[in-house]
């Protein structure tokens, strides 16, 4: 078959011919015999299923929850090196008072090195009308802490970075398995089919790479869509032709062809996952722009983001999207703060704390205030973690190091309390005292909140069932409304 000429397609009728990809291929095949098996296909494809609620053609499609859900969407922010406890969310006056030269087991965690205590720098003040003290590292954030749930007694099993990190985002401390966004967007599914389910705005690659937003074992097409802030988030998004119905000629053309060729190679997931990234790049070409462009936001709301018009770089910036990304129904959206340099990891002096902090204090309590001013709140579950925390004693000169033995984080909205904190840490920051929350009780929490069952959310894989939090976790039921 001759290929059909440019002027064909640009004959005045042809947006008629376009209304369906049975009457696209049609139209290409100018009504011969030709292609009968694709043409079969599509129209098969064009009627309803049987199941509207279980439609096993689209793997991204909604899908119900084990038990009604609290939140229906998640903005996971991470801030990455390892933010100090002591210094922020966890008030220890005795380790003030005691900061003068001791000497204790401050190590913690897998070193248990007796170094000197450190005195935290920031003075602690209460916040909101619950009074949870927060350091002045978080002003703003610390007036919304009658919205937030913190933990202060988290707990990882590795002072690494690379390790602890994997182990946040995948419930694995050694080997790859898929992130939390993959399992989220396998056991649910997306409320936009013009936009991927799991999006992750980092602007610098963090310890582990990409497999913090990897799939592993899961189908590709559940694995996360990485943007970087900048002029062009998600580059060559747009249209190579402004011809229209040309663009959607040949995609379903090759839509029908990779179908094909995916039977012909056992439904290879990863070739399924190569094929439905055609489909989303090209919904994604109208609705992407649109979520990502803030020029429509008013002034009074950059503000709120700590913004100016025109940034397109900052984590206000990224908190602002993420916001336009929730309302447009993407299932999960993860904020990387800092990547594997430059970041918290304050081993020579703690006063590398306070840009750092100053950057997304103002941005992400702006991000809870806008979602509860529009509703949105109690259905966006907002969590904010690190990998681990930093000990109470001395590693560089005025520095502390790595501390996997307890650390902060902390969850707002999507059915949690707020104005309550979970668990206790010791006199200085050492050990947990109290309600130990594990990586593995984190990430079950966050699941139940999602209206999944962490123990049934599984996937068979070499033999054997996998999960989020393979033999262990336990829900927090004491942060949940």
């Amino acid at each position: 078959m001759s290929p059909t000429p440019h002027s064909a397609l640009r004959a005045p009728h042809l947006p008629h011919f376009l209304r369906s990809r049975r009457a696209c291929l049609r139209s290409l095949v100018g009504g011969s015999l030709l292609l009968p098996a694709i043409l079969s296909e599509l129209s098969a494809a064009d009627e309803p299923a049987s199941d509207a609620g279980n439609n096993a053609a689209d793997p991204l499609s909604p899908k119900q929850p084990h038990f009604p859900a609290k939140a229906k969407r998640v903005i996971f922010i991470f801030s990455s090196g390892g933010v100090s406890h002591m210094d922020t969310f966890d008030h220890k006056p005795k380790l003030i008072a005691a900061a003068d030269g001791k000497t204790v087991g401050a190590g913690g965690g897998l070193s248990n090195l007796q170094k000197p205590l450190v005195k935290p720098r920031w003075e602690f003040r209460p916040g909101g009308k619950c009074g949870t003290r927060v350091s002045d590292l978080f002003p703003h954030l610390r007036e919304k802490m009658d919205d937030i749930a913190l933990v202060r007694s988290m707990k990882s099993d590795d002072n690494e970075h690379y390790q602890a990190t994997l182990a946040m985002h995948t419930g694995s401390f050694f080997f790859t398995r898929p992130s939390l966004g993959a399992w989220l967007s396998y056991g649910l599914g997306t409320a936009n089919q013009n936009l991927p389910s799991f999006i992750v705005i980092s602007p610098h690659t963090p310890y582990a790479g990409g497999q913090v937003w990897g799939n592993d074992f899961l189908p590709a097409y559940h694995q996360g869509t990485r943007v970087v802030p900048g002029a062009e988030p998600i580059p060559n998004l747009q249209r190579r032709t402004r011809e229209e119905g040309l663009q959607e000629l040949e995609l379903n053309l090759a839509e029908a062809l990779n179908k094909k060729h995916l039977a012909a190679n056992g439904n290879d997931s990863d070739l399924a996952a190569r094929i439905r990234s055609f489909e989303t790049a090209f919904h994604m070409q109208a609705a992407a722009p649109e979520a990502f462009d803030i020029a429509q936001e008013r002034d009074e709301t950059l503000d709120l983001y700590g913004m100016k018009r025109g940034d397109t770089q900052s984590f206000g910036w990224q908190c602002l999207v993420a916001r336009r990304l929730a309302e447009r129904g993407v299932r999960f959206i993860e904020l990387i703060d800092r990547g594997a340099s430059d970041n918290w990891d304050a081993h020579s002096d703690m006063k590398q704390h306070e840009p750092l902090a100053k950057a997304i204090d103002k941005p992400i309590a702006g991000l809870l205030s806008d979602l509860k001013r529009r509703g949105m709140l109690d259905e966006t579950l907002v969590v904010w973690t690190t990998e681990f925390g930093r000990t109470p004693g001395q590693d560089g000169p005025t520095g502390r190091g790595h501390h996997g033995a307890c650390f902060s984080s902390w969850l707002a909205g999507g059915g949690t309390k707020g104005g309550v904190t979970y668990g206790e840490t010791d006199d200085i920051g050492a050990t947990v005292a109290s309600d130990q929350c594990h990586v593995h009780d984190f990430h079950a929490t966050i699941l139940h909140l999602m209206g999944i069952d962490h123990t049934r959310l599984t996937y068979r894989h070499a033999g054997r069932d996998f999960r989020l939090t393979d033999v262990h976790g336990k829900v927090v039921e004491k942060i949940l409304v």
